[in-house]
């Protein structure tokens, strides 16, 4: 009795090293594909596009970036969930796909927390204040004053309906008193075409979908909703800073794997994923992006996961904004 004890034991204490030799062992039979349930072009498509390129070499396949979008981010993430559970399928999403679509989509076809696993969450977009440039508009007060002498005249585009450019701007609305008439896109790229095209007045983007179109001048940024400014435009005042308080936001993105996908291969996955995003080549090119890169293994990221539904939960309440769809 004594020596089986002393296996068992043994053999508990080797557990770490044999998952680890597992996921080490697991090597993908074909390319792998990773989703984007948004068009080609935008922040989050870029940083998918960065970590697929790093993996290649040291998971020993190709990992293609696959867009599809549609339906807030639904339509490809639907087809993640519903995807062979082999490794072969992940997809890069965010607080939309794998959050807010839960309540602000009546259908979105696939349960964010039941039909996934996680593989590393790759950390946050900051938001900010965009609008067009010949709006008379050059401060947060300013775009009130507007707004409420024009009230439900202004339009703000989003990157979809209960994206967190929805969400965090209907919050905004809910803090100062004011109606501005919400436009969904589909993505980043296509809102961006047209703030620069000066077809939409406002917008409360991720930073890295505007930073190169403010830098060139072709939009202005009026306000950070960040508890403190941004390196990459440190003239540009918070939101607190202009007299704003309660409505601050940020987005945050992650990888996920179809739920029932073996252990082992979603520890190799886990793995490379993380391994990418610490390389200083990648964090270089993220970072020049204007994405904050806050790493959290599949453990860590799950209780943040929950808190962060939760939070977004409150805002869309605290915004009186309904389902739709």
């Amino acid at each position: 009795m004594l020596l089986k004890r002393r296996l068992f034991a043994s053999g508990l204490a080797a557990l770490p090293f044999a998952r680890s030799a597992l996921a080490e062992g697991w090597a993908p039979s074909q390319p792998i594909k990773m989703v984007v349930a948004y068009p080609a072009g935008g922040p989050t498509d870029a940083i998918a596009r960065i970590v697929a390129a790093d993996m290649t070499g040291p998971i020993g396949q190709q990992v293609v970036v696959e867009n599809i979008s549609g339906a807030s981010g639904a339509i490809g993430t639907r087809q993640v969930a519903r995807a062979k559970p082999d490794g072969l399928t992940i997809t890069f999403g965010n607080n939309q796909t794998h959050g807010n679509n839960m309540f602000m989509l009546k259908e979105p076809g696939y349960d964010a927390v039941k039909d996934f696993e996680p593989l590393a969450g790759a950390g946050a977009f900051e938001h900010v204040f965009v609008v067009r440039n010949g709006l008379p508009v050059h401060s947060m007060q300013d775009l009130i004053k507007l707004a409420k002498e024009k009230p439900g005249t202004l339009n703000f585009g989003s990157t979809g309906i209960g994206s967190g450019s929805h969400l965090s701007t209907e919050l905004f609305m809910a803090r100062t008193g004011i109606k501005m008439t919400h436009v969904p896109y589909r993505g980043a790229p296509p809102l961006v075409q047209d703030i620069v095209g000066e077809r939409i007045d406002v917008s409360n983007s991720t930073l890295p979908s505007v930073l190169a179109q403010i830098k060139a001048g072709s939009m202005r940024a009026i306000g950070i909703c960040s508890p403190k400014r941004n390196p990459k435009l440190p003239d540009v005042a918070t939101l607190e800073e202009q007299g704003i308080t309660g409505a601050n936001a940020s987005s945050w993105a992650a990888f996920f794997a179809p739920a029932g996908v073996p252990q082992p291969i979603l520890d190799r996955l886990s793995q490379e994923i993380l391994a990418s995003l610490k390389r200083p080549a990648v964090v270089e090119k993220i970072d020049a992006l204007g994405f904050t890169i806050e790493l959290r293994d599949p453990t860590a990221f799950k209780p943040y996961l929950a808190q962060e539904i939760a939070t977004w939960v409150k805002i869309a309440k605290d915004a009186d904004v309904q389902p739709e769809g």
